[in-house]
């Protein structure tokens, strides 16, 4: 993820963008779509480097609440996402206070206070940097079911300890996760079938369309809602 591309087409930021609400989980700000009162399912969105105030990202949230789930995007970057401007602190510096490893240890105790509000099953999507974090908890199975959008940092080896249901959506132009190893994790769980599983490399499009599109271009717009279908579909599917 050292390359440009995770770093390309920054999204727009609000921190008071979308119809949900900001509160504390598990210790973490998060963006709050939905209600746990109506709905015990429960999807995390876990963002790119960019944070859980892109406009788009919320945008999102939201249209998976309206399907009847509890959408909770956490601020793993504790109010510091990468800031592409800044160009004393680039990716790799920022990386190395914003590790995958911490994400995926911040997100233990929320998936502990969602348990407490009576929410009974999870799924988890992540974005680039994301994934990396959802793949850590498919592997230790936190989670009933996963998304990889546009992953990055993944590797054949985390695939491999993969054990709940995933699909994986990723771009024909790709350099950080490029279509030749999304299909080897094609080929890596192929060989599980006791983990369901779905992959797809979607034409035209390039690493960041599922939430870093220009909302005044159509077709950027419709390749967008395409995923964000596949990874809804999944969820009504597996978190039950």
């Amino acid at each position: 993820m050292s390359g440009p591309q995770c770093c390309e087409n920054p999204p727009a930021l609000n921190p008071v963008s979308g119809s949900g609400h900001v509160e504390k989980l598990g210790g973490l700000d998060a963006y709050i779509s939905g209600s746990p009162d109506s709905s015990k399912l429960c999807v995390i969105l876990i963002s790119d480097v960019f944070g859980y105030e892109a406009t788009n990202l919320r945008a999102l949230a939201d249209k998976v609440a309206t399907s009847g789930f509890y959408v909770v995007v956490p601020d793993y970057f504790y109010g510091d996402p990468f800031d592409p401007s800044n160009q004393e602190r680039p990716i790799p510096l920022w990386l190395k206070d914003h590790g995958a490893d911490k994400g995926f240890e911040d997100t233990k105790p929320v998936i502990e206070a969602l348990k407490s509000k009576g929410i009974t099953a999870i799924g988890a999507a992540g974005m680039c940097w994301g994934a990396k974090v959802v793949v850590e908890l498919s592997k230790q199975e936190l989670v009933q079911a996963a998304v990889l959008l546009h992953p990055s940092l993944v590797t054949v080896d985390d695939i491999k300890g993969v054990k709940v249901p995933i699909a994986i959506l990723g771009a024909e132009i790709d350099q950080l996760s490029p279509p030749a190893l999304l299909k080897q994790f094609e080929e890596i769980l192929a060989a599980k079938p006791e983990v369901n599983s779905y992959v797809k490399i979607h034409p035209k499009v390039a690493h960041g369309w599922t939430v870093r599109y220009k909302t005044d271009d159509p077709e950027a717009v419709k390749a967008a809602e395409e995923a964000h279908k596949e990874m809804l579909d999944w969820f009504v599917t597996y978190v039950k």
